[in-house]
C-alpha cells in the first residue's frame, strides 16, 4: 500500500487550472499528467524522489505518493494545492475580471517549494517561442529525466547533479544556445541554494534570484508563482502579456510593460491573480505580424 493521505476543502478547488503551471512541456510532459478529475505528478522532494496521484473525491483530495519522498510530498500537498492562499482583498470591480473570479472560483495560487524545477522549464522558454521551448524541455526530459518511483508512469526531472555536470554543448540537440545552456548549469550548481529560497518572502526570493547571471525579472516572476505561491508575481518582458493585460482590462490591442503595470496597479498584491484569471479565459490581443520562426539550434 503506498502511503495516502486525504485532504478536506475548505473551499472549491479547479485541480486542473491551479496545478496547471507544473505542466511546462505541452500535454505530453512526461513528468506529469492531467486526467478527469486528477494530476500525476513525479519530483525530487527533499527526502527524494517520489511520485503523486492528486484525486478530487466529493470535497476533499486524495493524495497517494510513492517514493523515498513520498511522506515529504504528502506533508507539502496542502500548499501544493494553494490551502494557504489568502484572496483576502481581492474584489475585481473590472466586469470582465470579475466574471472570470465568479466562473473559476476554485483557481488557487498553489506553492511547490521546487525552485529549481521551475526555473529549468522557464530558462527554456527564455526568448523563444513556446513551441519550441516545450519541445526541447520535452526532449530533454525524456533523454535525462529517470523513472519516477510508482506505478504512474512518469519520469523525474533530471537531477540537479545531472544538469550541472553536463557541458554546454550537450544541450543543443534540446534547442538551447551557450547562453541559456550556462545558465542552466549555473543555476544547477547553485541547487541547494535555490532550494532555501523557497522558506524566505517571495520578494527577497526574487531579489535573490535575479542577482544570479542569465536570471532576469520575467524568469524570477514566473519562478516566484509557481514555486514560491506569490499571487502578486507579475512576469515583465513577456512578448505577449502586456498587450493581452490592455486588450482585457482597457480595450486597447497594444501594450507595453508600463502600460500593464499601471493597468494592474489596483490589483497590487494580486496581479499574478489577475494574470492567471485571463489565462485561464484564453485572452489574447489580436494579432499582427507574421509568427516568430522556429529555429533549430542542433544543426548549427
Amino acid at each position: 500500500m503506498s502511503p495516502t493521505r486525504r485532504l478536506p476543502l475548505s473551499r472549491p478547488l479547479d485541480l486542473h487550472l491551479t496545478l496547471g503551471g507544473l505542466r511546462r512541456a505541452g500535454r505530453a510532459d512526461p513528468t506529469v499528467a492531467f486526467h478527469p478529475g486528477e494530476v500525476w505528478r513525479a519530483t525530487h522532494t527533499r527526502d527524494g524522489a517520489a511520485a503523486g496521484r492528486y484525486t478530487v473525491v466529493g470535497s476533499e483530495v486524495v493524495v497517494e505518493a510513492w517514493g523515498p519522498g513520498a511522506e515529504a510530498l504528502l506533508e507539502d500537498a496542502r500548499a501544493l494545492l494553494g490551502e494557504a492562499d489568502d484572496l483576502t482583498g481581492f474584489r475585481p470591480a473590472h466586469p470582465l475580471l470579475a466574471r472570470l473570479h465568479r466562473q473559476h472560483p476554485g483557481l488557487l495560487i498553489g506553492r511547490t517549494g521546487a525552485v529549481l524545477e521551475t526555473l529549468v522549464p522557464t530558462v527554456f522558454e527564455q526568448k523563444v517561442i513556446g513551441l519550441e521551448a516545450r519541445a526541447g524541455l520535452r526532449r530533454m526530459l525524456l533523454a535525462w529525466g529517470e523513472p519516477a518511483p510508482g506505478p504512474l508512469g512518469l519520469r523525474l526531472p533530471p537531477a540537479a547533479a545531472a544538469l550541472a555536470a553536463k557541458p554546454y554543448w550537450e544541450y543543443h540537440p534540446f534547442g538551447l544556445e551557450q547562453r541559456r545552456a550556462e545558465t542552466v548549469i549555473r543555476v544547477a550548481r547553485l541547487a541547494r541554494r535555490l532550494e532555501a529560497l523557497a522558506g524566505r518572502p517571495p520578494a527577497e526570493a526574487q531579489a535573490a534570484l535575479v542577482a544570479i547571471p542569465g536570471i532576469g525579472a520575467w524568469t524570477a516572476a514566473e519562478v516566484a508563482m509557481v514555486a514560491l505561491g506569490d499571487p502578486d508575481a507579475v512576469p515583465v518582458g513577456d512578448y505577449h502579456l502586456p498587450s493581452a493585460v490592455s486588450w482585457a482590462l482597457a480595450g486597447e490591442p497594444r501594450g507595453d510593460d508600463r502600460r500593464m503595470l499601471e493597468l494592474l496597479e489596483p490589483y497590487r498584491g494580486h496581479r499574478g491573480r489577475v494574470v492567471r484569471l485571463l489565462a485561464a479565459a484564453g485572452v489574447a490581443a489580436p494579432r499582427r505580424g507574421p509568427r516568430l520562426p522556429l529555429r533549430r539550434l542542433e544543426r548549427h
